[in-house]
C-alpha cells in the first residue's frame, strides 16, 4: 500500500505543475544504492528556462545540463546522505512565477535479495499477448493507437495479459519451471503488431492492455511466493516510431541518423555483428551496424549520448527494484554500442551482484556468442560483465543433429560436437539453452512433426549443463507448420487462456493423446531436473555418438544421470561395457519417464526410438 501511495502523490503533484512539467523520470527513487547519482529527466514546456534548485542539507545538486531542446532539463543529485521521503525541487525563472516539484525517495526493501537465475532454474517464455487473457476489461483502449482485438489475425492484439500470467502460475510451477520470462510489458503504442512489445514507447509505463504496474508487482510477489524467478525482457538497442520522445527529441543526437529522419530519410542497420569482434572491419561497416536503424518503425537510440546512457541504466535499475526481478534478457544485445553495453552491464552487477543478465547475439559461431560473456578472454580486451548468453550455436547444432541422417559427419556427432565447443565459453552453465523462441519457428515444426526426436531435443536440452529456457506450448506440441514463416503464428494462442476455447491445455481439456503424453513428459523431465544436483552443477560427460545412440552423464556425488538419444527405428541392445567410466556396473537405475527400475548391467535394450533418462535416485 505504501509503495501505491508513493505512486498516487507523483500522480496528484504533477497535474499541479502541469504547465511546466509533464514527465520526470525516473518517477521515483531509492536511498542506499550503491551509486549514489541520480540523474532526472525533467520535461515540460520550456522548463530549460528555468533554475532547479534543492534546499537541502542530504541532497546535494551535482550538475545541470540543458540541450537544444528548451523542453528538456537533466538535473544530477547526490544522494549519498539522503534519508527515503519526499523533497522539493525549486524551479526559478526571472519574471515567471516559481514553482516546486515533490519528488519521493523510497527505502529499499532489504528483504529482495535479488538472485539470479543460474543452472538449477528451468525457464517458461512466453509471449503474453498471446498466452492468457485473465483481464477482458482492458483487451481495447481508445488512448492508444491499436484499437481492436481480433484473434484470426497472427499479428493483432489478442488479449493476453498480466492477470492471465499470474492466475496460470499453478500451471507453470507444477511444470516444474523456477522462473518466467514474458515479452516485454511497456507500452507499445504502435498502429500494428503492438502485440509483440519490442518497439517500446515509454520506457516508464506498463501497456495498459497487458495490465497495471501494481498487476506487474502483484505477479512478482506471487511468483516469489511459489519460489519463482521474474525475468524482464528490455530493450536498450531502440524505441518505437511512436515513443513520446519522437515528437520532441531532447537533443541532436537523442537517435542515430537523427538527422536523416527529420528529412525523411530512414538508415537501416547492416545486421553484420561480426563487425564487433573483426580485425578488419571497416569504420562505416562498424558505424552502420550499431548506429542504423534495426527496421524501420523502429529509431536506433544513440547510448554515446552520456544522457541517454545514464537514462538507460537508470531504468534498468528502477525496474530491478520495482519488481525485485530475478533476471533481464536483453534484446539484440550487438547492436547498440558495445562500450556502453559494457557500462550497463558492470552498473548493474555492481548493485546485484548475485543477479543475471543474458544477452540475446543471434550467431551459430560459438566464437561470437563467447565474446559477450564475462570473463572471456577477447584479443581487444573487451570485457562485457554480461553473465549469460543465449546459446544459439548449440540450439542449431541439435535441430540439425536430430534431422539429418547419421553419417560420419551429420547427425548426432552435431550435438557432441556443439557440446564440445564448450572449452571456447568463459562460462558455459551460465548459458541459455533453448529449442526455440518467440523469434524462430516452433521446434515441433523444426524437427517436422516427429514426437521421438521433439522429446530428444526437449530432454537433451534439459540435461545440459546450462540454464534451460522452454517456450510456452512446447509441452503440447504446438506448431507453424502451414507458415513456417509467420512470426504471428509462432506466437500462437495458447489453448484454453481464453473464455469459450473448446481445447484447455491448463485443464486437459480437448488435448489429444499425443499432446497430454508430451505435456506429461515434459513434467516429469523438468520436475527431475528441478531437484537434480547432478544436472545443476555436476560434472559432465559425454561418449562419440556410434550406432546411431549418443550417451551423455551427469554425475555428482552419488547421483548419476544419464541421457541416451536412440535414432535406431529397430529395437536395439547397447553394449554398456564401453561407459565403464561412469561407475554403473551392477547399479540400480530409474527410468526418469517410466518410472520402471532396471539394473545397468552388460547390455541395455533399447525397445523405441527417442529419448531415455536413468538416474541412480531411486
Amino acid at each position: 500500500m505504501k509503495q501505491f501511495l508513493y505512486y498516487l502523490v507523483f500522480l496528484v503533484v504533477a497535474p499541479l505543475t502541469a504547465q511546466h512539467i509533464q514527465k520526470i523520470e525516473p518517477p521515483v527513487w531509492w536511498v542506499g544504492m550503491q551509486n549514489t547519482d541520480l540523474e532526472l529527466m525533467i520535461y515540460g514546456n520550456d522548463i530549460a528556462s528555468f533554475s532547479p534548485s534543492i534546499n537541502s542539507k542530504k541532497i546535494t545538486v551535482t550538475g545541470i545540463t540543458r540541450t537544444e531542446n528548451s523542453n528538456y532539463l537533466f538535473l544530477k543529485i547526490d544522494l549519498k546522505n539522503a534519508k527515503a521521503g519526499s523533497f522539493d525541487i525549486k524551479f526559478k525563472k526571472k519574471g515567471s512565477k516559481s514553482f516546486s516539484f515533490e519528488y519521493v525517495l523510497k527505502a529499499r526493501d532489504l528483504t529482495q535479495k535479488h538472485l539470479g537465475f543460474d543452472s538449477s532454474d528451468a525457464i517458461y517464455l512466453i509471449t503474453p499477448d498471446r498466452f492468457s487473457n485473465g483481464d477482458t476489461g482492458n483487451d481495447v483502449l481508445e488512448t492508444l493507437l491499436e484499437k481492436k482485438i481480433d484473434r484470426s489475425n497472427d499479428y493483432a492484439r489478442h488479449g493476453g495479459d498480466i492477470k492471465g500470467i499470474s492466475q496460470r502460475l499453478d500451471y507453470i510451477s507444477d511444470l516444474g519451471f523456477t522462473a518466467i520470462w514474458p515479452s516485454p510489458l511497456l507500452t507499445n503504442d504502435m498502429k500494428e503488431s503492438s502485440y509483440h512489445g519490442y518497439a517500446m514507447t515509454d520506457f516508464y509505463e506498463v501497456d495498459p492492455r497487458f495490465g497495471t504496474l501494481s498487476e506487474y508487482i502483484d505477479l512478482s510477489k506471487k511468483m516469489a511466493d511459489k519460489g519463482m524467478k521474474l525475468i524482464m525482457d528490455q530493450v536498450a538497442n531502440h524505441i518505437g516510431l511512436a515513443h513520446w520522445w519522437m515528437k520532441d527529441l531532447p537533443a541532436i543526437d537523442w537517435v542515430n541518423y537523427q538527422e536523416e529522419f527529420l528529412n525523411g530519410i530512414t538508415v537501416i542497420t547492416n545486421h553484420k555483428r561480426t563487425v564487433n569482434q573483426d580485425l578488419y572491419a571497416s569504420s562505416k561497416d562498424k558505424a552502420l551496424h550499431s548506429q542504423g536503424w534495426f527496421v524501420d518503425t523502429m529509431p536506433d537510440l544513440n547510448q554515446k549520448n552520456p544522457l541517454l546512457a545514464t537514462y538507460l541504466i537508470q531504468n534498468s535499475i528502477w525496474w530491478v527494484e520495482t519488481l525485485n526481478l530475478g533476471g533481464i534478457r536483453q534484446d539484440t544485445y550487438p547492436y547498440p554500442d558495445k562500450n556502453f553495453m559494457s557500462d550497463w552491464a558492470k552498473a548493474i552487477m555492481t548493485e546485484y551482484p548475485a543477479f543475471s543478465i543474458v544477452g540475446e547475439e543471434w550467431s551459430t559461431n560459438p566464437l561470437l556468442v563467447g565474446y559477450w560473456q564475462q570473463g572471456a578472454n577477447n584479443k581487444d580486451g573487451y570485457e562485457s560483465h554480461l553473465t549469460s548468453t543465449m546459446d544459439f550455436p548449440m540450439q542449431k547444432a541439435v535441430i540439425d543433429g536430430l534431422n539429418e541422417e547419421e553419417t560420419w559427419g551429420t547427425g548426432l556427432v552435431k550435438l557432441y560436437e556443439g557440446l564440445a565447443n564448450d572449452f571456447s565459453y568463459a562460462n558455459p552453465s551460465k548459458m541459455m539453452i533453448f529449442s526455440d523462441n518467440h523469434d524462430m519457428g516452433r521446434v515441433f515444426t523444426q524437427l517436422k512433426e516427429d514426437i521421438p526426436t521433439h522429446k530428444m531435443a526437449l530432454g537433451y536440452m534439459l540435461a545440459l549443463p546450462r540454464i534451460p529456457q522452454v517456450y510456452y506450448g512446447t509441452e503440447i506440441l504446438m506448431e507453424n507448420t502451414e507458415k513456417p514463416n509467420d512470426h504471428g503464428l509462432i506466437r500462437t494462442d495458447f489453448p484454453g487462456g481464453w473464455d469459450g476455447d473448446t481445447v484447455n491445455a491448463f485443464t486437459g481439456l480437448g488435448l489429444n493423446d499425443a499432446q497430454l503424453d508430451m505435456q506429461l513428459f515434459t513434467k516429469k523431465i523438468v520436475n527431475y531436473r528441478k531437484s537434480s544436483k547432478a544436472i545443476h552443477t555436476g560434472k559432465t560427460i559425454h561418449f562419440s555418438p556410434k550406432n546411431n545412440v549418443y550417451v551423455l552423464a551427469r554425475i555428482l556425488d552419488d547421483e548419476i544421470v544419464v541421457i541416451i538419444l536412440n535414432k535406431n527405428k529397430a529395437s536395439f541392445s547397447l553394449n554398456l561395457n564401453r561407459f565403464e567410466e561412469l561407475g554403473l556396473a551392477n547399479r540400480k537405475i530409474k527410468n526418469v519417464v517410466s518410472g520402471g527400475i532396471i539394473t545397468w548391467d552388460e547390455v541395455l535394450e533399447l525397445s523405441k526410438r527417442g529419448f531415455y533418462m536413468f538416474t541412480t535416485k531411486l
